[in-house]
């Protein structure tokens, strides 16, 4: 129990963030073009996680509670592509490339089919 709560805290802080910048992002540019608020979002969670993750490698004293706050809660509410990064980029750092190009397709193909049978279903349910 203590550790949903340590994660839930910080998804609600990374949530507020995520929204707060892309916002601002998306003021800054026209957001009709490219969602550039959400890429940014995206690129500064995958570099915070990249960050996190050299500095846990590097620190074993750091505690899971921490490393649940920040990565699970803080960066997973910010972004889950930030995890998507990461365990991509694990994968490839163990030498699993052709797991690591097999994530990357999948997760993208699944991904996409999803939001369209799911619009399909919106769509479809919202006409009768």
């Amino acid at each position: 129990m203590r550790e949903l709560i340590i994660v839930g805290t910080g998804s609600f802080f990374g949530g507020m963030s995520r929204f707060y910048l892309s916002g601002v992002v998306n003021r800054a540019f026209d957001p009709t073009k490219i969602p550039l608020g959400t890429i940014f979002v995206n690129f500064v969670g995958c570099f915070l996680i990249g960050i996190l993750a050299g500095l846990f490698e590097n620190n074993p004293s750091i505690s899971n509670e921490t490393k649940l706050f920040l990565t699970t809660g803080l960066l997973g509410g910010f972004t889950t592509f930030s995890a998507f990064g990461y365990e991509t980029f694990a994968l490839g750092k163990q030498g699993n490339y052709e797991l690591a190009l097999t994530n990357v397709a999948l997760s993208l193909l699944v991904c996409l089919f999803s939001v369209w049978a799911g619009f399909k279903i919106g769509t479809y349910s919202s006409a009768l």
